[in-house]
């Protein structure tokens, strides 16, 4: 019952969402996130999600720089790219890279939902203006993140099957994006 209901939210949240798709621009194809200045969400269209992998190039540039207003706001991780899992909503099961600007450098770590338990892991750190290949693969028991020759697991407590859907580029936890910030994201 539990997740007939998830998927009932899920269709009507599909179905009547009104943010704009992202644009691709440029001859590599990217589709570049733009999270606005107060904003959260980077306003991209819901789309379903299926499959045990996720692979996509990204590429962070000057805009990913920032500076919290509350300075403990600084360690918050902001939100990649991922899917949801097992027919449920984001936060109770859920598979995404997450990032920061912390300590002069843009970090990126695993970042998961599991049976409602928010879990993550540094992964490494990367270049701004430079393309990295992530990969988030799903076993029965695991997620597995892949970034830059770093691998490492995240526990997964579910396995049905269900309507599943994107994640996108999201700033914050407390505070809203301080100035505009684009991600460049292409699928693989």
């Amino acid at each position: 019952m539990k997740t007939t209901s998830y998927s009932l939210l899920l269709i009507f949240f599909l179905l009547f969402s009104c943010k704009e798709k992202e644009k691709i621009h440029g001859e590599d194809n990217f589709t570049i996130y733009t999270i606005k200045r107060g904003g959260h969400s980077s306003n991209s269209k819901p789309a379903l999600y299926s499959g045990d992998e996720l692979r996509f190039l990204a590429k962070f540039d000057e805009t990913a720089i920032y500076s919290t207003s509350n300075s403990s706001n600084q360690a918050d991780i902001n939100k990649l790219y991922g899917f949801s899992d097992c027919g449920s909503l984001h936060q109770q099961n859920s598979a995404r890279f997450g990032w920061r600007w912390y300590d002069n450098e843009l970090e990126i770590f695993a970042y998961c939902y599991s049976n409602g338990v928010r879990a993550f892991k540094f992964l490494t750190s990367v270049d701004l203006n430079k393309e990295y290949e992530y990969k988030i693969y799903v076993t029965p028991d695991e997620y597995f993140f892949s970034i830059n020759g770093v691998i490492k697991a995240m526990p997964r407590s579910c396995s049905d099957e269900g309507s599943n859907y994107r994640l996108y580029p999201y700033f914050g936890g407390d505070e809203v994006a301080p100035h505009e910030i684009m991600i460049r994201i292409k699928e693989l």
